[in-house]
C-alpha cells in the first residue's frame, strides 16, 4: 500500500502474520521473521484441537512478542451462545488489559457489544464473517473494526476493485476450505461438531460417490470435497502491490518447522521484494515445503487457479523419494531418487500404508543412518506389492529447522561525558528511547577510562534479545567512569528498554452499551420459502403469511400480485436489485438494501442476544436464528421481547461453494444453467446430498429433512411466533400436507 508523508510518497510494508498453536510455535514464527502472530485460548477459538494457550500462556506470549517487535492478535472467532456471553466478554477484558494488539472475531453481537463497551480494543472482522463485498466491509468500518480478513474465495482482481478504506488480510498459505468460512454446516448438522464453533469434523475430507438423477458417475477420485494446498510464494510480488495490508499463513494445527519454515521462507521474498532483488524461487523450498506439508499445491482463487481440488486423496503427499524393487514378509527393499534417513516417515502411495524408519539397512544389510540409492527397510506394515515410496516426514529437514537464531534487535547508545557535567547516556530500538542522568563526571587521577572501554561495557549484551547497531560518545579525555557503575547502567538501560517494549498494563473504562427498544409483533406466522412458479402458486392458494422466493425473475413477476412477497438474496452478493422486500443471506445486505423492509436468515449465524439486538438496532424487522442452535433449548433467551423465526420444517443448506463439483468431473461448465439433472453427493453411510447448481456456485444441502413440528407448542410458550417452512423438491401436494400439519399444530396450541 502506497502513503504519503510530507510530500514524498513511501511504502507501508506488508504485514507477515503466523499462526501458533502452542509457544513453541510461537518462537519459530518470531524468529524466523513474522511481523505478528495468531493464536488463540483453550476458549473461543475456531481451532479448537490445536493444543492452544492458557491465560498464564497468553500473558507470556503477548510479553515474549512485544519484546520482539511482534504483534499478537487473539482468535475469538467462533459463533457466541446465549449462556457464554457474560464469559467471552470477561475473557476480552483479559485480553485487553494484558495489552493484545488485536482480537479477531466472528459474532456479530460480541463485535458490536464490545465496540461499545471498550472501544479502545481492536478488532478484526474474522474470515468466518464471509467478508467478500463493500457493504460488508462498510459495516464493519462504521463499527470501528480496524481490519477484515477476506474470503479466501476472492480473487486478486476482486481484492483491487474494494473501494472501503479498511486494512485487509488475505491468506497466502495453508489449508482451503471447499465451503466459504462461516457458511459450513456440514460439520454440525451431521458430525455433531460445529465448524463455526471450532471443532469441525472434516466433513470436506471424507469419500463421496457422485450420482446424476439415479446413476452413479464414475469419478477419478472419492474424495470430491478434498482440496489442495493454497501456496501463493511465487506471486508475492502481485499480492504487495495489490495492496493487501497483511499476508496471514495458516497453520494452527501445524508443527513449529512448518510454522518457523513457512514464515521464514516468505520473509525471504517479502524482504527481497523491497530491496529490490531477484525473487526466483529455489527448487529446494518447494521440496522443503512440500515436505513438511502438502495435499498438492494450488495458486487458489486469488490468481483463478482451477485446479484447486485433489480428489484424490485428502491425506499430506510428501514428495516422492523411490520405488519398492524387492518385497518380502520380513524386508522392503527401495530404490531411491532422494536421501532416506532414519526417523523419516513414509507412506506407500497405493496401498496407502505409512510408518517411521526405525532401522535403515544398506545394500549390504548393513545398519546407517541414511541412504542415497538402495535403502532396505523392515516389513512391519505387512506390504505385499510393489509400491511408489512418499516421504512425508524428513527428520533431517525438521533437525535443522529447529536450530533457527533468536532473533536480535539492533539498538542505539548516545553518551556525553564531560567533566562536572552530568552523566548523560541514552539507549533506543529506533520507537523507544531511554534516558539515565547520573552524578557529574569526575576527572580522573590515575586511571581515565577509555571510549573502546565504554564502548565494550555497554556492548556486554549477553544473552538479552538485543545488539548494538551504534554507539556514539561525546566524552572528554581525562575522566572517570567506574566499570561498575556501567554495568549498572546497562542493566537499568535494558531494563527500562524491555519494559517500554513490552507495555504497561491497561485500564478498563468500559462504555455504556445502548440498545433502542422495538415493538415486538405478536402475531403468530407461517412462512415458507419456495424455489419454483408451482410451490409459489401452492404457497399463495394457501393463503401463507410471507413466501420468500429464490428466483428473482419470479419475486419481479409476482411482487405486484403478492403483497408478502420476499426476495432471498444471494449468499455470495455482486450487485444491488430493484426489491421492496428481502431476506438478507449475508451482513452485507444490511447497507445493501438499507431502508427496505428486511428479514435476516439463519446464514447470519444468529445464537445470542446481543446479535439480535444489533439487527433490530439495524433496521431488520425480523430475525431468523442459526440453526446450529439446541432446538430443543431455547430458554436462555427473552424471544418475548424480539420478532424472532424459526426454521421449522426442510432441507438445511450445508455449504455453499466456489468450487464445481460437476466442472471437476465433467471437464467443462457447459451444463449451467439450463440443466435439468438432478445432482447428488453419497456418504459411506448411503445418505444422498442434493447440489444446487447457481451459475458457478454450488449449493449442497442435507440429506435430511428437519422437522421440528412437534415442538411448536414449546416455542410459542417462549416467545417464538414465526415459523419458516423450506422447500426443496417438494410438489403440491406435499406442500398442502406439510401446511395442513403446521397449522394443526399452531391452532391446537392457540
Amino acid at each position: 500500500m502506497v502513503i504519503s508523508y510530507m510530500g514524498s510518497v513511501i511504502m507501508k510494508k506488508v504485514e507477515l502474520l503466523s499462526p501458533c498453536g502452542n509457544y513453541e510455535c510461537l518462537k519459530a514464527a518470531i524468529h524466523n521473521g513474522a511481523d505478528a502472530v495468531y493464536l488463540s485460548g483453550k476458549n473461543f477459538g475456531a481451532r479448537k484441537y490445536a493444543d492452544n494457550f492458557t491465560n498464564d500462556e497468553i500473558i507470556e506470549a503477548i510479553k515474549y512478542s512485544h519484546l520482539y517487535g511482534v504483534k499478537v492478535y487473539i482468535t475469538v472467532n467462533i459463533m457466541i451462545y446465549e449462556p457464554e456471553v457474560d464469559s467471552v466478554i470477561e475473557y476480552l477484558k483479559f485480553l485487553y488489559i494484558n495489552n493484545v494488539d488485536a482480537v479477531i472475531m466472528q459474532d456479530i453481537g460480541i463485535i458490536s457489544k464490545i465496540r461499545k463497551i471498550l472501544p479502545d480494543l481492536e478488532v478484526h472482522a474474522s474470515t468466518q464473517c464471509h467478508n467478500h463485498n463493500d457493504e460488508g466491509l462498510q459495516l464493519f468500518k462504521d463499527l470501528g473494526i480496524t481490519r477484515v480478513v477476506l474470503d479466501r474465495e476472492m480473487s486478486l482482481d476482486e481484492i483491487k476493485k474494494l473501494k472501503t478504506d479498511i486494512e485487509l488480510e488475505v491468506f497466502v498459505y495453508g489449508a482451503l476450505c471447499v465451503c466459504y468460512s462461516g457458511c459450513c454446516l456440514f460439520s454440525s448438522m451431521n458430525g455433531g461438531r460445529s465448524a463455526n464453533r471450532g471443532s469441525c469434523v472434516g466433513s470436506c475430507r471424507l469419500p463421496y460417490k457422485f450420482i446424476e438423477d439415479n446413476k452413479y458417475i464414475k469419478t477419478t477420485g472419492d474424495y470430491l470435497l478434498s482440496t489442495k494446498e493454497l501456496n501463493t510464494i511465487e506471486h508475492i510480488k502481485e499480492l504487495i502491490e495489490s495492496g493487501i495490508d497483511s499476508f496471514k499463513i495458516e497453520g494452527r494445527m501445524k508443527s513449529p518447522f512448518y510454522v518457523g519454515f513457512v514464515t521464514k521462507l516468505y520473509r525471504t521474498y517479502i524482504d527481497k521484494y523491497y530491496n529490490n532483488e531477484d525473487m526466483t524461487i529455489k527448487e529446494e523450498d518447494i521440496i522443503n515445503l512440500k515436505k513438511l506439508y502438502n495435499r498438492e499445491f494450488t495458486k487458489g482463487y486469488l490468481f483463478n487457479d482451477n485446479k484447486i481440488m485433489n480428489i484424490k486423496t485428502p491425506n499430506h503427499q510428501g514428495i516422492e523419494i523411490g520405488k519398492v524393487i524387492d518385497v518380502n514378509h520380513k524386508k522392503i527393499t527401495i530404490k531411491l531418487n532422494s536421501y532416506l534417513s532414519q526417523n523419516d516417515g513414509i507412506r506407500f502411495k497405493n496401498s496407502n500404508k505409512g510408518m517411521i524408519i526405525n532401522k535403515l539397512y544398506n545394500n549390504k544389510n548393513l545398519l546407517v543412518n541414511r541412504c542415497d540409492n538402495i535403502a532396505i527397510i523392515d516389513n512391519k506394515i505387512g506390504l505385499k506389492d510393489k509400491d511408489i515410496i512418499l516421504k512425508t516426514l524428513d527428520y533431517e529437514l525438521e533437525t535443522n529447522l529447529s536450530k533457527y537464531n533468536n532473533k536480535k534487535i539492533n539498538i542505539n547508545y548516545y553518551i556525553e561525558a564531560y567533566k562536572n557535567k552530568e552523566l548523560l547516556i541514552t539507549i533506543d530500538d529506533g520507537i523507544n528511547k531511554v534516558e539515565y542522568i547520573g552524578n557529574k563526571v569526575e576527572e580522573s587521577i590515575n586511571s581515565p577510562i577509555s571510549k573502546d572501554k565504554i564502548i565494550y561495557q555497554l556492548s556486554k549484551l549477553g544473552d538479552t534479545i538485543y545488539k548494538v547497531n551504534n554507539i556514539s560518545i561525546k566524552m572528554d579525555n581525562d575522566i572517570f567512569i567506574s566499570i561498575k557503575l556501567l554495568n549498572d547502567i546497562r542493566r537499568y538501560l535494558i531494563e527500562e528498554l524491555n519494559k517500554k517494549r513490552i507495555g504497561k498494563n491497561r485500564n478498563i473504562i468500559l462504555k455504556e452499551d445502548n440498545y433502542k427498544i422495538i415493538n415486538k409483533d405478536n402475531k403468530i406466522r407461517i412462512n415458507i420459502l419456495v424455489r419454483n412458479k408451482e410451490q409459489l402458486d401452492t404457497a399463495i392458494s394457501l393463503n401463507i403469511d410471507d413466501i420468500y422466493v429464490t428466483d428473482y425473475n419470479l419475486y419481479k413477476e409476482y411482487k405486484h400480485i403478492y403483497n408478502n412477497l420476499y426476495y432471498r438474496t444471494k449468499r455470495v452478493n455482486d450487485k444491488v436489485l430493484d426489491c421492496d422486500k428481502v431476506l438478507i443471506t449475508e451482513i452485507g445486505g444490511i447497507y445493501r438494501y438499507k431502508n427496505k423492509d428486511i428479514v435476516s436468515d439463519y446464514y447470519l449465524n444468529i445464537a445470542n442476544t446481543n446479535s439480535i439486538k444489533f439487527l433490530e438496532n439495524n433496521n431488520i424487522k425480523r430475525i431468523t436464528l442459526s440453526v446450529e442452535d439446541n432446538y430443543n433449548y431455547l430458554n436462555n433467551i427473552d424471544f418475548t421481547k424480539h420478532n424472532i423465526e424459526l426454521i421449522i420444517y426442510g432441507r438445511i443448506e450445508l455449504m455453499i461453494s466456489k468450487y464445481c463439483p460437476l466442472k471437476e468431473i465433467y471437464n467443462n461448465c457447459n451444463n449451467c444453467p439450463k440443466d435439468k439433472h438432478n445432482y447428488y453427493l453419497e456418504d459411506k453411510f448411503n445418505n444422498k446430498y442434493p447440489i444446487i447448481k447457481d451459475n458457478c456456485i454450488t449449493h449442497i444441502l442435507d440429506h435430511k429433512i428437519l422437522d421440528k413440528t412437534n415442538n411448536i407448542s414449546y416455542y410459542k410458550n417462549i416467545g417464538i411466533n414465526n415459523f419458516r417452512i423450506e422447500l426443496f423438491d417438494e410438489n403440491k401436494k406435499d406442500i398442502i400436507n406439510i401446511v395442513s400439519t403446521i397449522k394443526k399444530e399452531v391452532d391446537n396450541n392457540e
